[in-house]
C-alpha cells in the first residue's frame, strides 16, 4: 500500500528523494513534536549547504558542522543575510530543542519552517533545475498524528544516515550498495502507515527478516507457530522468545536455551516467524482502513463482526463440533459469538480442544456471517 498523503515539498524528489522524504517527515511532526522537528530541522538544511559546497567546488570535508557550513558560504560571498539568517534561525533554536528540557511551542516550529522555505527556495533558485518552480509557501495543516514518536526518530536517523551517506561521495555505489540504498527510499517513501517503519531485522544463517515498529514489543503466542508451538512453550518456560523484543537479533543457537532441540528448531522457527510477521502487517492494515471494527483471526484469514453475528449465542445448537470447547468457554462466563478473542487460535489453550477444532469453528463463523450479510 502507497503513501498518499501529500506534503509540500514532494517538488524536490527530483533533486533528492532523501531530501523530499526528511523533509516530509518534519512536516508531519511540527504539530505532534516541536521538539523533533526544532531539533532534526539542523540536518535538513546542512545537508542543503554541503550540497552547496560541493557544488562551488569549496573545501570539503565530511565532519563539518552547520556552523562551519554557514560560516564557509557567508565568508565566500554566497549568502545574502536573508538566508544566512534564516540559517542561523534553524540552527539555534534546534540546539535550544536539543539540550533545553523546556516545552517547545507550536509557534516555535512553525517559524523554523517558514525559514526552512526561505532556505529551500534559494536551494532550488540557484542550484536546483531551471525549469522547477516553488510553490508559494503555506502553513502545513493540522494532522491527526498517529506514529509514535519514536518510530518517527527511527525514520528521521534512517533519512539522515542516507543523507550522509550521499554527501560522502555514495551517491553512485556499487550495485548492491545502490540496491539497499533504493530498498530504504522506498520503504519510507511507502509505509507512511503507522507502524511500519523497520524497528531491527533478525537474522538466521543468510536470511533476514524486517521487524516493523508496531511489532516491536508483540507477544509471540506460541499457538500461532504451528511447527514451533512446543518449542516456544518451552523457552517461555525459561523467559525466553516470550515477545519480539526478546528475541537475539541472531537466532542461530535459540534452541541451547532448552532441551532435547537443536538447529532444526531454530530454522522451522525463523520461518514461521517471518509468515507471523506477513499475517500481521495484513492485520494491521486492516484495522487502519476499517477504524473502530471488530475482527476474529485465524492464521491469514479474518472476519468481519457484525452486531447480528456478535449476538449468536456458542452452543452446539448454533455450531457443530466440540460440545467441551462450549462448556468450557460458559465457565469463562463467555456466552457469545462476541465474547470471543479476536485471536481465535488462543481457543486452542482449552482441554481436548485442538487447533482443527478451532479451524472448524472460523469455517462456521464465517459462513453465519455471511447468511448474516444476505438478509440484510
Amino acid at each position: 500500500m502507497k503513501s498518499t498523503q501529500p506534503y509540500f515539498y514532494k517538488f524536490i524528489e527530483s533533486i533528492s528523494k532523501e531530501l523530499a522524504y526528511l523533509a516530509r517527515e518534519l512536516e508531519f511532526s511540527i504539530y505532534s513534536s516541536p521538539r523533533t522537528m526544532l531539533t532534526h530541522s539542523r540536518t535538513f538544511v546542512e545537508a542543503i549547504l554541503k550540497q552547496v559546497i560541493q557544488e562551488e567546488r569549496l573545501d570539503f570535508y565530511p565532519n563539518m558542522t552547520l556552523k562551519d557550513c554557514i560560516d564557509l558560504l557567508d565568508e565566500k560571498g554566497y549568502l545574502i543575510p536573508e538566508i544566512r539568517d534564516a540559517l542561523h534561525h534553524v540552527r539555534l533554536i534546534g540546539n535550544k530543542a536539543a539540550h533545553d528540557v523546556r516545552r517547545f511551542r507550536y509557534s516555535e516550529s512553525l517559524l523554523s519552517w517558514e525559514a526552512i522555505y526561505i532556505i529551500v527556495k534559494w536551494y532550488v533558485e540557484v542550484y536546483g533545475p531551471v525549469e522547477m518552480v516553488v510553490p508559494e509557501y503555506q502553513d502545513p495543516a493540522y494532522r491527526n498524528e498517529t506514529h509514535d514518536m519514536a518510530e518517527i526518530q527511527e525514520k528521521l536517523k534512517i533519512l539522515e544516515k542516507l543523507l550522509t551517506e550521499t554527501l560522502q561521495g555514495k551517491s553512485e555505489p556499487a550495485d548492491e550498495e545502490e540496491t539497499e540504498t533504493e530498498t530504504i527510499s522506498t520503504s519510507i517513501s511507502e509505509h507512511d502507515l503507522p507502524g511500519f517503519t523497520t524497528i531491527r531485522k533478525i537474522t538466521y544463517q543468510d536470511k533476514e527478516i524486517e521487524v516493523p515498529y508496531f511489532l516491536r514489543d508483540a507477544f509471540l503466542l506460541p499457538q500461532r507457530f504451528d511447527k514451533s508451538e512446543r518449542f516456544l512453550i518451552k523457552l517461555g518456560a525459561e523467559q525466553q522468545a516470550r515477545i519480539m523484543s526478546e528475541l537475539p537479533n541472531n537466532i542461530e543457537g535459540l534452541h541451547k536455551h532448552v532441551k532435547r532441540y537443536n538447529e532444526k528448531n531454530d530454522e522451522k522457527f525463523f520461518e514461521e516467524l517471518l509468515i507471523y510477521i506477513e499475517e500481521e502487517k495484513v492485520r494491521r492494515k486492516l484495522a487502519l482502513e476499517r477504524p473502530g471494527e471488530l475482527f476474529f483471526f485465524y492464521k491469514a484469514a479474518h472476519i468481519v463482526v457484525t452486531e447480528e453475528l456478535s449476538q449468536i449465542p456458542l452452543t452446539t445448537a448454533e455450531f457443530s463440533g466440540s460440545p467441551s470447547l462450549f462448556r468450557q468457554l460458559t465457565e469463562d462466563q463467555i456466552f457469545t459469538v462476541g465474547l470471543l478473542p479476536r485471536e481465535l487460535v488462543i481457543l486452542a489453550k482449552y482441554e481436548n480442544v485442538g487447533i482443527g477444532t478451532v479451524e472448524k469453528l472460523f469455517e462456521q463463523l464465517k459462513a453465519k456471517q455471511g447468511k448474516t450479510m444476505i438478509s440484510i
